[in-house]
């Protein structure tokens, strides 16, 4: 039998799964009891993917192995179903419920009062999301997959107002064209190969016969445009920056880790099955997620520019995050260095808490009239968009004490972050990229390279200009009136504010696992085999019957 602890790996699928599933007896008018149960729910996926972490450094507790395996219903690979802990999936554990934590805590300033169901829905996302990061086959992360998508359709109409109704709808069209997708390229995979186990798939895709190797391809390309679509990719983000913008702050802010589902996927699949141990298919798409991560970095830098508003500016920041990690991956694909990829997971983690506290900023930045509110103003007229149905504003408590500086130092660190200015995250993540564009180049790198380097430059810049604008009309151009906002909204973005600046602090020890993450990517036999080799469970030996309980002696 398995210890208790080894059942670690399915909690963080199991603990937000029952947290729902109770929520849903509770009466809905008892949100304090639901928020409560949420709450517990999410430091409880915090501890144990901080724990779930540790073992996957390769440390004692873990018996020296960098990734753990968990048989469900103890089949063996490749009949049963598998999940994997590794660092890369033990990461986006961390991440998820750091920014989980928080937006609970800001929806209880009204926002989970705009609908039913807020915080079972809320719990569901959770379950997928940490669902799709810890399974090991293509299967089920179709089922988590649409486990999350499900949520995020309720957590998007959560509310009112017709702009959230038209961009859910978008919303829900959208993916549900790219799950069809999903499972052409999943039922394709499996005709071709028989297995839909991502580590068997990484064993056998190097031994294909040619007559099959381009029917895999086409395949991986419809998987690899469901969730690209997802990660925001351009030409088909159209739907992604009103889809954000009309979202409530905590839904908003959850979905900046949304994209970085498809990113995930789209760096597991493709180092694993297209790396280097690919054979014929190795480097495959690698050329287009390089090319269309940098359009979408461009399209992104563009929107930024373009936007009035603080919501579709933070929503096309999401597109510049994502099209650094795509462009990123499409090196490493091509056979960039680790260095790079490190600096990108880095840069990947900051940027997704500077956009989640951006997202909870909105609100509060926009709550008096003044400069921001007639920018809103402005870009609903241009929009075409009724102010009169704009979302219900939460109950507002009294002004408290140094609200505007509070407001205007979280805001001024989103900055720095989102634009790759020093002393923060961005800027670290940002140099540990060049720096790996550089080694990979032998200290001259390729034209490709060079372009990148100034596309995030320039999309440094751009933010620099997008949201100082936003700043300058909130904080100077104001006639001093103080929001009045509740410790409730502003203690979220100061934690996630904090986690910031505990990475900068801590840039070495991040740094140093983002790069033993990249290293192993780059080693996908070690994922294969592990997967491969991971043993059935024997159930315990049956005691003699002198040592049985309560045989006489």
């Amino acid at each position: 039998m398995l210890p208790a602890t080894e059942h670690l790996i399915i909690a963080p699928i199991l603990i937000p799964f029952f947290a729902g599933a109770v929520m849903l007896i509770y009466d809905d008018r008892r949100r304090r009891a639901k928020l409560a149960i949420g709450l517990v729910s999410a430091v409880a996926l915090l501890l144990v993917a901080v724990e779930l972490l540790n073992r996957s450094k390769g440390n004692a507790l873990s018996g020296g192995n960098d990734i753990g395996f968990y048989l469900l219903g103890n089949w063996l690979v490749p009949f049963g179903i598998v999940l994997v802990i590794d660092r890369l999936s033990a990461m986006m554990l961390v991440l998820t419920a750091v920014l989980a934590i928080p937006a609970l805590i800001y929806s209880a300033a009204g926002w989970h009062r705009q609908g039913q169901h807020f915080h079972s829905m809320f719990q569901f996302l959770l379950m997928g999301l940490n669902g799709a990061f810890l399974t090991g086959d293509l299967f089920n992360l179709f089922v988590f997959f649409e486990v999350l998508l499900a949520a995020s359709y309720g957590l998007l109409l959560h509310g009112s107002g017709q702009l959230r109704v038209r961009a859910g709808l978008h919303y829900i069209a959208i993916n549900l064209a790219a799950s069809l997708l999903f499972l052409i390229g999943v039922s394709l995979i499996y005709g071709v190969t028989g297995t839909l186990n991502m580590a068997q798939l990484s064993v056998q895709v190097a031994a294909l016969q040619s007559a099959d190797r381009a029917l895999l391809h086409a395949a991986a390309a419809m998987l690899g445009i469901a969730f690209l679509v997802k990660a925001g990719i351009w030409p088909l983000s159209f739907w992604l920056p009103t889809a954000y913008m009309a979202g409530a702050a905590p839904v908003a802010a959850m979905f900046a880790i949304m994209t970085k589902v498809g990113i995930y996927v789209i760096l597991r699949l493709s180092m694993l099955v297209f790396g280097a141990a690919g054979g014929a298919s190795a480097g495959f798409g690698a050329d287009v997620l390089t090319a269309a991560g940098m359009a979408t970095v461009a399209f992104g830098l563009l929107g930024v520019l373009a936007s009035q508003g603080l919501g579709r500016m933070a929503a096309h920041l999401v597109l510049v995050s994502s099209g650094t990690m795509l462009a990123v991956t499409g090196f490493a694909l091509a056979g960039g260095g680790a260095p790079m990829l490190a600096g990108a997971l880095y840069y990947m983690v900051g940027s997704t808490l500077a956009t989640g506290a951006l997202f909870l900023l909105i609100e509060p930045m926009s709550r008096e009239e003044g400069g921001i509110a007639a920018l809103l103003a402005l870009t609903a007229d241009a929009y075409g968009l009724d102010p009169a149905e704009d979302d219900a504003q939460p109950e507002v408590g009294l002004a408290i004490p140094g609200t505007l500086t509070i407001l205007g130092l979280c805001f001024g660190a989103c900055l720095l972050v989102l634009a790759g200015l020093p002393p923060l995250a961005g800027f670290v993540g940002k140099v540990a990229i060049f720096q790996g564009i550089l080694d990979a180049g032998g200290g001259m790198p390729s034209a490709a390279g060079w372009a990148f380097v100034a596309l995030l430059l320039v999309s440094g810049l751009a933010s620099i200009i997008g949201l100082v604008r936003i700043g300058i009309q909130t904080f100077w151009a104001s006639d001093g009136v103080v929001p009045r906002v509740l410790a409730l909204e502003i203690a979220p973005v100061v934690a996630l504010i904090v986690m910031i600046v505990l990475m900068t602090t801590q840039a070495q020890d991040v740094l140093r696992y983002t790069d033993a993450t990249a290293r192993a990517l780059h080693r996908p036999e070690i994922y294969a085999q592990g997967v491969m080799r991971t043993p059935r469970v024997e159930p315990a030996p049956a005691p003699a019957n002198g040592d049985a309980a309560g045989d006489a002696p």
